[in-house]
Parts: C-alpha cells; structure tokens; sequence
C-alpha cells in the first residue's frame, strides 16, 4: 500500500492524493491550483503519476482547487470511474464547464497579446477546453450517499462522511486490505465551519489509523458568525449613509447562498433596509443556487424547515439574478445604494474585476471581503493595503471601505481542526495538507499521539 500527495503539499490549493492497493489505484481529487502565476503555471506540468492507470477518483467536493483538473486528467487519459454525491457531481459540472470556458477565453486573449507584440508563434492553448470538460462527464459513475459503504474493489471501500463545507461535500473513510494487511486512511476534504446556516455540521470521524487532513486555517480562530453578521450589517448600512455602493466579491458555491440567507434575515429583522437592491451578477453562481434549491437533503434543520414551509431561504425581496453580460454593464449606471455580489471570490477573473473598476476609487463606496485569498490574487493584495492596483490596462487607487470578515469562512477553524481530528482517537500518522507552509508548522505543535508528516510534492509514503 503506498499514498503519495500531488497537489496542495505544502500549499493550499490543487488538492490530489493517490492510494495504490490491492493492484489499484485510487485518486483523491485533482483539482487546479490558484493563486500566483508560477502556481498556475503548475496546472500545465505532469501529475506525477500515469492518467491513464489509475481505476477511481473520489471527488470530496466541487471547489475548482478539488475538481478542476479533471477534465485534464480525461484528457490526458484517464478512464476510470469517478464517485461523488449527487450534490457535487451537479456542482462539479457546472463549475469544470465554467473552468472550460474561461480556459478558452485566457487562451484568445492570450493570442491576441501575443500578437500585438508581433510573436504569432506565441500561441499557448488552453489547459483544456469546455468540450473537454463535458467529455469528463462521462466518467461519473456511482453515486455516494453518506454514511454508505460504496465497495470500490476486492479489498477497497470507500465511506463518504459529511463534511459541512459546501454543499455535497464529503470526508472519505477507506478501508484498504492488501496481501492480508488491513490499513484504515480518513481524508477529511476541506472540513466546514460549525452553526453556518443551511448545511449541517461535519459528520464524527470514524477511528482511522492514517488521516490526511486539510489546515487552511489551523493558525487562527475564526469570529463567531453573529459578530461577522452584524459587522457585514453595519458595513451596508454605513456605505448607504455615504451614498456608495457595496461590492462583494462572492465564491459562487456556498458564500454566495450564504450571504443571500443573511441579507434576508437582515431584511426580516429589520437591520437591512426592506427596499434595498441586489444583483447576484454571476451566472455561475445563479446557476449554483438552483442546484442548492434540488438538494435540501444537504440541509440542516433550521433551513429544512424554512423550505418545508413553502420558503426560500436564499430568497429576498429586490433580488435580482443577471446572467447575460448587458445586464452586468447596466448595473455600473447605478450610482449608490445597492449591493453587488460578483465572481470571482478572490478577484482573478469574472465580472467583480469590472465592478471593482468602477468602485474602487469611490470613497463612499465598500468593499466587502468575505472569503480566502490566497497569496498573489488581487484580493489579497486589496486586503493587504496596496493604494493602487491595476485592471484592464489601468493604475486603479484604492479609496473605497475594505472590510474583511473572515467569520464567513466554510473552512474550520484552528479549534474546530483540532477537535476533528481528537474525535478519530490516536491515528499512527497524520498527513497536513491544503495550508500554507507556516501555517501547517504551528498548527502541528498541537498534534499529540501521532506522527505528523507534512508531505512534499510528489512524495511517496509506504502504508
């Protein structure tokens, strides 16, 4: 048996890990890695291990750092079976679509650049395409129900858990038999953030003798959700006072539904003002709240029993859902007192970069921040202070409100972390992933009766 780590090693994003056992070989995601260039240069380079060999991959949840190579890897040929819930194969799609897309357009305006520096030679593809990432469709096969042992083969099984992050995210428990050998490997997937409203707490672990486990936040604690509620309250209303605008810059999956059920109890209980507007200005994340509204099964009691009474928790008077792209431009005449939720979450790409543009420099207006940004995105360096930034060819000054709430994350905490991973008992070795190399460092010191392992690229552990 052997376990071997290709992606998110000492970084946070691409998550992909691979268990050879039994004459098989099972993947752990595949997922894209984000942030500064030389990350995603990344993207382009070899897994590390054969495409075309590999027989499963377990999807733990549809963010693109989880699934967004697997149109790569169909290209590049793999012909295996992905398992994943019902939630995350229909969020999966819409996202790899998404990545497709955007893939092709990076490549035209590529070319386009290159040419303008007269080097038509320069013409670097796209890592994939959207016909790509249909073509990956294909591969999906069984469906996890959590808590359902879904026997992979001879001496394989796999058990997704709940694991409270995004909708349809999962936690995947194998029970590996090898040439009479038992080992029991829990990888923890991207762990949520316990009380947020719709989704359910992570599932107890079961005992495990390996555990793989993410640590995006394992140096810090996060705000409890009604402090960070209250501060995005207090930063709408005191941008309308000023007359400005609101921009949040929204991942489509799970924030964006997130904020929607809180800005209709802040309306409900009058924190909000009842005639106030907002434009989700993002078809994927329109699409995405859809796919939320199919899958109540996912959620917990409060927002079941919001449903079971014939409502919409992601609903709200003067909601308004812009797919087409004129309708995203109209929304920049409008000059004060409404809310803008927009892609991308970490400001890479998608129409957010559009509103920054028109908002930035606004001192009346807000910019809200309520998720991760990863090292090199614009967000980060917004959050981190820098006075100008550029967007679309031009220098931007930064004179609006920046507020980061960091309450909002579906990520757990450091405490949440480590209570996880009491629950499972005393594993021989802990593997840390999916965290910043500092990050991982501190939060090891508090691992007790384990041995912690904090697993370069492509390295290889005999189990």
């Amino acid at each position: 048996m052997k376990l071997s780590f290709h992606g998110a090693d000492q970084d946070v994003t691409g998550s992909c890990h691979l268990i050879e056992c039994a004459g098989k070989r099972i993947l752990i995601d595949c997922g894209l890695f984000q942030g500064a260039h030389e990350l995603v240069e990344e993207n382009a380079e070899p897994f590390g291990f054969e495409p075309a060999a590999i027989d499963f991959l377990l999807l733990t949840h549809a963010h693109l750092d989880h699934c967004g190579r697997l149109p790569l890897l169909v290209k590049s040929g793999f012909r295996g079976e992905i398992v994943t819930s019902a939630a995350s194969r229909e969020l999966a799609r819409l996202v790899m679509l998404d990545s497709g897309r955007l893939q092709e357009e990076e490549a035209r305006n590529n070319a386009r650049q290159a040419a303008r520096r007269g080097n038509r030679k320069e013409n670097n593809g796209p890592l994939y395409t959207e016909m790509d990432a249909l073509n990956s469709l294909d591969y999906f096969g069984r469906t996890a129900v959590y808590d359902h042992p879904v026997e992979l083969a001879p001496g394989i099984r796999a058990t997704f858990l709940d694991a409270g992050h995004i909708l349809g995210s999962a936690c995947i428990y194998l029970e590996l038999q090898e040439s009479g050998r038992q080992r029991t490997v829990l990888f923890s997937g991207d762990l949520g953030n316990d009380n947020r409203p719709i989704l359910r707490n992570p599932s107890t672990p079961p005992k495990a003798e390996v555990v793989v486990m993410e640590t995006t936040y394992g140096d810090r604690m996060h705000r409890p959700i009604e402090q960070s509620v209250e501060e995005l309250y207090t930063a709408i209303t005191d941008t309308f006072t000023r007359g400005g605008n609101v921009i949040i810059p929204t991942f489509a999956l799970e924030r964006a539904q997130e904020i929607l059920f809180f800005l209709r109890e802040g309306m409900e209980k009058s924190r909000l003002p009842r005639s106030m507007q907002v434009f989700l200005d993002s078809p994927m994340a329109i699409s995405a709240t859809e796919i939320f509204k199919r899958h109540p099964e996912c959620y917990d009691e409060e927002s079941a029993k919001i449903f079971r009474e014939g409502n919409d928790p992601m609903s709200l008077p003067g909601l308004h859902f812009t797919r087409e792209a004129q309708d995203s431009i109209a929304i920049n005449r409008i000059g004060g007192g409404v809310i803008i939720m927009a892609g991308s979450g970490m400001c890479t790409g998608g129409r957010v970069r559009h509103h920054l543009k028109h908002n930035l420099w606004r001192a009346d207006s807000s910019i809200v921040f309520v998720g991760y940004a990863a090292n090199g995105t614009l967000a980060r360096r917004i959050i981190d202070g820098s006075s100008h930034v550029h967007l679309f060819g031009d220098e931007i000054p930064v004179a609006a409100g920046i507020h980061t709430i960091n309450g909002f994350s579906a990520h757990a905490d450091q405490a949440e972390l480590l209570a996880w991973h009491r629950q499972i008992g005393a594993p021989e070795r802990t593997f840390l992933v999916h965290g910043e190399q500092e990050t991982m460092r501190r939060f090891s010191a508090f691992l007790k009766n384990t041995r912690v392992e904090m697993p370069a690229p492509h390295q290889v552990f005999e189990l």
